[in-house]
């Protein structure tokens, strides 16, 4: 049971960079593995609405937040592995190519290749974004302090 539950956290992660990641960034790397996979299709891409949640302070009670949009798809490859991509917006070649790279992860002999191709590299380039926007965020900080008026001293 570990090792299962250690298996849909891996693939839990990937899915996540997949669908973080963005559509030219994915296109640029999937592509060539991509291209000449074989698969049959169980969901063509769409695109549809999702609600999204949150929660009052981060730690309180569910609320509705509002919709978004999000493209999805379903593969199957010939191997029989099946992969699903869900993507924010409306890109449905991104969803395709989420699809197709999360049934090659489940495969052993292409796992390794599709990381190290694909997964890293886009993990990378979040990281980088998330540093930039975190740097942009520290340069808006304004710090603010009380000053000690002499006449309230002992």
């Amino acid at each position: 049971m570990q090792a299962e539950s250690v298996a849909i956290a891996k693939r839990s992660e990937w899915l996540g960079i997949l669908s973080r990641s963005v559509g030219s960034e994915l296109e640029a790397l999937a592509t060539d593995l991509a291209s000449g996979v074989l698969f049959e299709w169980l969901r063509t891409p769409n695109v549809g609405l999702v609600m999204v949640r949150g929660r009052a302070g981060g730690t309180g009670n569910v609320f509705n937040l509002g919709e978004m949009t999000v493209a999805r798809a379903s593969v199957q490859l010939k191997e029989g592995t099946v992969g699903h991509g869900y993507v924010q917006g409306r890109d449905k070649r991104q969803a395709e190519l989420a699809a197709i790279v999360d049934a090659l992860l489940q495969q052993p002999d292409r796992h390794d290749e599709v990381m190290a191709k694909v997964i890293e590299p886009l993990r990378q380039k979040a990281e980088v974004r998330r540093m930039e926007k975190s740097r942009k965020a520290a340069s808006t900080k304004v710090d603010f302090f009380t000053m000690v008026r002499g006449e309230d001293l002992p």
